[in-house]
């Protein structure tokens, strides 16, 4: 254990990187997935069992937990690790991509942001050190500064001025953070798809100095490949003895690829929501357990996967349970999607400790590319 946040980086391969943070509540292997627990739970799924899979680390949403139960509430029963019995490290949000893209009638300004909640309407008020003092309020062990995310595709004037605005932002958020051993704070690099702006937006987080930094305005429209093609260049823009996050991925094919570029940790509610309508991510691909194809098929959904829904149930149970609108069928498909992806970033790690990530990502392209196995 240690008393305070610190990065140790233990092998590359190429960009790719393995690691370790090192915080208070316990260490988080990098490159790390984190899923997402929206309301101070992922969706269907106990906190030991999300824990089993692998997952070091959680994300939790600053904006849905201020309205509801509210970060005072949280505050006053003992904080978020303890309202949601989850002893390991979580990461919040700062709130901002939420406003921009769930609140009603907002209103921007230098200041920060007014609006109406969508759950009943309550009229807040979201600025860099409001979303510090809720962020503490919750005890998050890593905060994120409060920024603008600007929907892509928008003009580069449109993105120039909004990543000026979060560096703005950045600074208040570092200032209305200030000293709190054991915690970390990171800045969030804006600039859409331009390589200048995202230069020039790098250089304001490093020049106010941040214990991790963020690579936010990603996965919000523009396609893999132009994201892919960002991220060729982008984390290089920041320091390498600090965490590399993209916020909001992915597909495991655009985590897979993220790391080849460099990224260390990242979050998707994907395998979640997935589960939740009979997507399930497997070795092979995607697969809808909801076709008539698994009805009468008695084999697992993964044969390589150790997660409850693989070891114990069939592709037919998990097909007619899903049909039932059964409670289960959510439990045991985001169960088994989130022991994919913990399982997914286990063999990055080790490929990469073992410099064979080449030979690792090809084979992880070829069994996709196999697709389902044949119905019976």
């Amino acid at each position: 254990m240690t008393d305070r946040f610190r990065f140790t980086l233990n092998a590359t391969d190429g960009k790719a990187r393995t690691g370790v943070i090192h915080t208070p509540r316990g260490e988080i292997r990098t490159p790390a997935f984190m899923p997402v627990g929206t309301a101070a739970t992922v969706k269907a799924m106990m906190p030991e069992s999300v824990a089993s899979t692998g997952a070091d680390i959680l994300l939790g949403n600053t904006y849905h937990l201020m309205l509801r139960p509210t970060a005072e509430r949280i505050d006053r029963l003992g904080g978020l690790h303890r309202f949601m019995n989850w002893e390991k490290p979580i990461l919040t949000d700062s709130g901002g991509f939420q406003v921009m893209s769930l609140a009603d009638l907002r209103k921007m300004s230098e200041d920060g942001v007014t609006f109406r909640s969508h759950v009943d309407g309550s009229k807040h008020f979201l600025s860099p050190e409001r979303s510090m003092e809720i962020q503490r309020l919750l005890g998050s062990d890593i905060v994120m500064a409060f920024d603008e995310c600007p929907a892509l595709p928008a003009t580069d004037e449109v993105v120039a001025k909004s990543m000026r605005l979060s560096m703005r932002w950045a600074q208040r958020s570092r200032d209305a953070f200030g000293d709190r051993p054991g915690h970390a704070l990171f800045g969030i690099m804006q600039g859409g798809v331009n390589r200048e702006l995202r230069a020039e937006s790098a250089e304001a987080l490093k020049a106010i100095g941040f214990e991790g930094y963020a690579l936010g305005g990603l996965a919000v429209g523009e396609g893999q490949e132009a994201m892919f093609g960002v991220l060729d260049y982008a984390p290089g823009f920041l320091p390498e003895d600090r965490p590399r996050y993209l916020m909001g991925v992915g597909k495991p094919d655009d985590i897979v690829g993220a790391v080849e570029r460099g990224i260390d940790m990242m979050d998707c509610v994907l395998p979640s929501r997935s589960g939740r309508t009979g997507q399930a991510w497997t070795r092979r691909g995607q697969v809808n357990i909801k076709n008539a194809r698994h009805m009468d098929d008695p084999r697992p959904l993964d044969a390589d996967c150790t997660c409850p829904a693989c070891r114990n149930y069939s592709r037919a149970y998990l097909h007619h349970v899903f049909k039932a609108q059964e409670i289960i069928s959510a439990m045991l498909l985001t169960w088994h999607n989130l022991q994919y992806y913990q399982d997914l970033m286990q063999g990055l790690r080790d490929a990469i400790a073992a410099g064979r990530l080449a030979e690792f990502t090809a084979a992880f392209h070829a069994k996709r590319a196999e697709g389902d196995i044949e119905p019976l």
